[in-house]
């Protein structure tokens, strides 16, 4: 079954002030699109075609070495969005509770010191990437990807994603990507990343 842009679970200006409307816009329904679409047409003809995609990301080996690269770069941006658009809420900030409190607690120190650590690795991708909490297996770790590479290819397992791509932040940020950064635990849905973790803790 071809993969499709999942529709957002909110309004395009729901996350205003911290990410405008016309950047939702463009980024859900033109990016994201354009992942879904180039990925559905690199897998025509392929087993990987009726794959859940966090199952190709993980074993790209399996697909023609001459499709990997276009199935790496659209596959993944497809995983890594429709993440992103999960774990952000217009009730979104605060802190997290429960388990994934204490996890990120006993891992890191404190919620600030997470914080730091993500927003570092950001803005110290060079060009375009992403960063990441993950759960690598036995616990959280903090990781940034190149383009649109996912955890998914490593065995991680993506809990918190955040696109440092331009087209995530350029309209109303320009160039400040650590204010973006900044701005972005503002629209953090801690109850969709709580549920990630309590899954990848399950596996």
């Amino acid at each position: 079954m071809p993969y499709e842009v999942p529709p957002l679970p909110y309004d395009y200006a729901a996350l205003e002030p911290h990410i405008d409307e016309q950047t939702m816009r463009l980024h859900h329904d033109k990016h994201h699109q354009a992942y879904v679409d180039n990925a559905n047409k690199a897998l025509e003809g392929t087993e990987g075609a009726d794959r859940p995609v966090e199952q190709l990301l993980g074993g790209l080996d399996a697909i023609p070495e001459g499709k990997r690269p276009a199935v790496r770069n659209n596959a993944g941006g497809h995983a890594n969005h429709s993440l992103f658009w999960e774990i952000m809420s217009p009730d979104g900030g605060g802190e997290p509770e429960g388990d994934l409190a204490a996890a990120i607690d006993s891992v890191f120190g404190s919620l600030d010191e997470l914080k730091l650590l993500v927003n570092d690795t950001g803005v110290k991708r060079f060009g375009s990437g992403w960063t990441w909490l993950v759960h690598d297996g036995t616990g959280l770790a903090v990781v940034s990807t190149p383009n649109q590479d996912s955890p998914l290819m490593t065995g991680d397992v993506p809990i918190l994603g955040i696109d440092v791509w331009e087209h995530a932040y350029y309209l109303k940020y320009q160039n400040r990507r650590p204010e973006y950064l900044e701005a972005w635990w503002n629209v953090v849905s801690w109850a969709a990343v709580a549920e990630r973790y309590d899954r990848a803790v399950e596996k």
